[in-house]
This record gives C-alpha cells, structure tokens and sequence, in this order.
C-alpha cells in the first residue's frame, strides 16, 4: 500500500510541474501583433507630447497626457492579444 501512495504522490507532483511549465510556456509565448504596436505607438506618442507640453509650461493638459500615456495605452499595448 505505501508504495501505491509513493506512485500517486509522484503522479501528482509530475503533474503540477508539467503545469508550472506550460504556464510559463505562455507567458513567454508573446506574440506582438499591429494592435499591440498600435497601442504602443499611440502611448508614445502621447508621452512624448506629454513632456513637450510640460516643457512649456502647460500643467493641466501635459499630466493628463502623461497619465493617459502611461496607465492607459501602454499596458492595454501589453495586455492585449
């Protein structure tokens, strides 16, 4: 009987770390597409103009660029599949 239990507590460890893999498998597994880029490009784009726009002076249209920028456009760039 112990070693029943031994192949069974062996089984079920072999199978979370074949889990664990496939997991990290697709983490790794990124695959950027034109929307993604597109996001991206938009998030730049508006940081950029962000930090100009801040340069100059402008305190209420520059942070709201930045923040958009940011928290926005940049993880949906990420996230999105």
């Amino acid at each position: 009987m112990a070693k029943k239990d031994r192949k069974k507590k062996e089984k079920k460890k072999e199978k979370k770390k074949e889990k664990k893999e496939k997991r990290r498998e697709e983490l790794l597994d990124v695959k950027f597409t034109s929307k993604n880029i597109l996001f991206f490009g938009v998030g730049l784009i508006m940081v950029i103009i962000g930090f100009v726009l801040l340069a100059t002076g402008e305190i209420t249209l520059a942070p709201i660029l930045l923040v958009l920028g940011y928290l926005v456009f940049f993880p949906l760039g990420i996230l999105l599949k």
